[in-house]
């Protein structure tokens, strides 16, 4: 990763900043209001990778009762390629651990084998298909899994 960026815990301030990083990569885009809720949220966590002014991408993702879900996480088309995303997905592992999580899944498109690749690569294995999961445009969600060590 290009030593210009910082990864930081996301704020609920970030939410309208992260809106534009959505809309260029989803399809069904999250609103203002739902980064926020879930930036504001005691069960809440995220991060986001920025160099000064700018947000080149984000994960954030829930925690309850040692299991993790990582609900989004995106680069901006402008910037990938840079390793943002394995970082980002580095550090969340890292940081959900660290709050206690003793597993951690997720779903990706069936279809997006660049995402499902970075995943796998952090150790995430499929464990079951959500049919029809993706709404624009209708796909079905590989869910992927991925164990963490207990405490030593």
């Amino acid at each position: 990763m290009d030593s210009s960026w910082r990864i930081r815990r996301a704020e609920p301030a970030d939410a309208v900043r992260l809106l534009p990083i959505e809309r260029r990569c989803f399809a069904d885009p999250w609103s203002v209001a739902a980064f926020a809720e879930i930036l504001e949220s005691p069960l809440g966590f995220g991060l986001v990778a920025e160099c000064g002014p700018t947000i080149g991408g984000y994960l954030v993702a829930r925690l309850v009762a040692g299991e993790a879900e990582i609900l989004n996480l995106a680069v901006g088309p402008e910037d990938r390629g840079k390793g943002l995303g394995s970082e980002l997905l580095r550090r969340g592992v890292a940081g959900l651990a660290a709050k206690g999580a003793r597993e951690i899944y997720l779903e990706v498109r069936e279809h997006n084998l660049v995402a499902q690749q970075l995943y796998r690569s952090l150790g995430f294995r499929p464990v079951g298909l959500r049919a029809r999961y993706y709404r624009n445009p209708v796909e079905d969600a590989l869910v992927l899994r991925l164990g963490l060590p207990g405490p030593a």
